[in-house]
């Protein structure tokens, strides 16, 4: 049987992604593994890791604003697990009901600016509630 495999396509620019080691695009000879990125890059700097010992993507393409918003949502939404108002398990349910996202599809590296927008704020208030908590008790 013939799998249907899909090319991969940047977002920004519709060109093909190509997969590439990660040293390459990082300059750093010591990542390893790879990401796929646009096959115009670096004039179009969209790129996204694939999980280890895979040529799976771990998300979408994103440019370099939306990579540093990716990683202000991680940094909110990991607090409401590393801190222990969830289970890491719980949090990514919260998400998911929260961005109206079935659970396979909520991964922070899938997210738009608007739904990593979404992400903060929503975590944001859990955290400042949380606080307020712990400040009667």
């Amino acid at each position: 049987m013939k799998q249907n495999k899909q090319q991969l396509r940047c977002g920004y620019c519709g060109r093909p992604a190509i997969l590439r080691p990660a040293s390459e695009i990082y300059h750093d000879p010591r990542k390893n593994g790879y990401v796929y990125a646009c096959s115009h890059y670096p004039a179009c700097d969209a790129y996204v890791s694939v999980f280890p010992d895979s040529k799976i993507p771990m998300g979408t393409l994103a440019g370099s604003a939306l990579r540093q918003k990716r990683i202000q949502a991680h940094q909110t939404f990991d607090q409401l697990w590393l801190s222990g108002i969830f289970s890491r398990d719980q949090a990514y349910r919260w998400l998911s009901y929260k961005l109206g996202l079935p659970l396979s599809q909520t991964h922070i590296a899938l997210c738009s600016n608007y739904l990593c927008d979404q992400l903060i704020m929503e975590s944001q208030k859990v955290l400042k509630n949380n606080r307020q908590r712990s400040c009667v008790a």
